[in-house]
């Protein structure tokens, strides 16, 4: 038996608003997602991102709770052109969502921006830095 990445999933505290944040991103997540228990959007390569309320967590594991403190882990997003991040980056932040970074070139050769979700997840956009500089 071999164990395959195939998901990353999320638990959200508000299902509407974080199908909302990943939709602008460009995730594809079905109609009437907004009031699903869990959700899934195919990403290309075979891999989903997955959405799950707290209640539906706490469903089958009465116990959990979300965690404090700030986040261990984030999504990062490729875009195709450096200004792509600034675009999207100013997209979520107009729509009232917290930038961390603005966007900026990195040292190591990207356009760089973190900005978060609904629930503080960090979510990285960047894309490489035209190769000619």
């Amino acid at each position: 038996m071999t164990a395959r990445f195939n998901a990353v999933g999320l638990v959200v505290s508000d299902m509407a608003a974080s199908v909302s944040f990943y939709r602008r991103l460009g995730f594809a997540f079905p109609e009437g997602a907004e009031t699903a228990p869990h959700a899934e959007a195919d990403v290309p390569g075979g891999i989903r991102l997955l959405l799950d309320t707290e209640e539906s967590v706490r469903s089958f594991h009465p116990g959990w709770r979300p965690p404090a403190g700030g986040g261990r882990h984030s999504l990062a997003l490729l875009c195709d052109r450096p200004e792509e991040v600034d675009e999207l980056y100013d997209e979520l932040v107009g729509a009232g969502h917290r930038g961390e970074l603005k966007p900026w070139d990195a040292v190591w050769g990207q356009r760089y921006a973190v900005v978060h979700d609904p629930d503080g997840n960090g979510v990285d956009l960047f894309a490489p830095l035209a190769a000619a500089q």
